[in-house]
């Protein structure tokens, strides 16, 4: 497969390379120097200098959200792919404002505007007592022992078979005292008691 990227220029710039490759197509070149197209990126390797004849563009390479597929036919009947295509450099103007961040926040159509919001799931907000919770509680569970919902271990004790550990006596339900109004108070509900509707 082949390395590829994205060139993203301003239309000014676009109508520049088009002419310059109508040009060579032809075998027509007036000036070498006004036909010279040149990439060089600094130290960080993001931000750089696009050069077309005289002129300079700052570029930065940035990271698409999605990786895009580029093929390439022959014969107009049959596809082969040529890459997997994860970079894009956008050349601008020297008054536009440089992109924030290594990634580009939109895809390359008008559907993957701001993908990276609209289509990836974001991470869950987990602490770490909760993980370590429940890595343990799995733990318990893969070694034999059982967990009841209040988190406490009720095992099986040493040489006693761990299927028949008596299970863990779920506490009765306090006895509800009658509403102000006369009318009967409605019982206050758990989380699993909304699962079970």
């Amino acid at each position: 497969m082949e390395e590829q990227f994205i060139l993203r220029v301003p239309p000014s710039v676009a109508e520049q390379i088009e002419r310059l490759m109508n040009q060579s197509a032809a075998g027509s070149s007036s000036n070498p120097e006004d036909a010279s197209l040149d990439l060089s990126f600094s130290e960080d390797g993001r931000s750089g200098t696009f050069m077309i004849g005289n002129q300079s563009f700052p570029a930065s390479l940035l990271d698409l959200p999605a990786v895009v597929e580029s093929y390439k036919t022959y014969d107009d009947s049959f596809l082969v792919k040529t890459a997997d295509i994860g970079q894009m450099v956008m050349v601008r103007q020297e008054d536009d404002p440089a992109p924030e961040g290594v990634e580009y926040k939109h895809g390359l159509t008008p559907p993957m505007r701001d993908a990276r919001r609209r289509r990836y799931r974001r991470e869950p907000d987990l602490s770490a007592d909760l993980v370590n919770r429940v890595e343990n509680d799995l733990i318990s569970i893969m070694q034999g022992v059982s967990v009841n919902q209040n988190t406490s271990v009720v095992g099986a004790g040493e040489g006693s078979d761990p299927k028949k550990a008596a299970p863990a006596r779920a506490p009765e339900p306090e006895a509800q005292e009658p509403a102000a109004n006369g009318e009967e108070a409605e019982p206050d509900r758990t989380d699993s008691d909304e699962s079970d509707n």
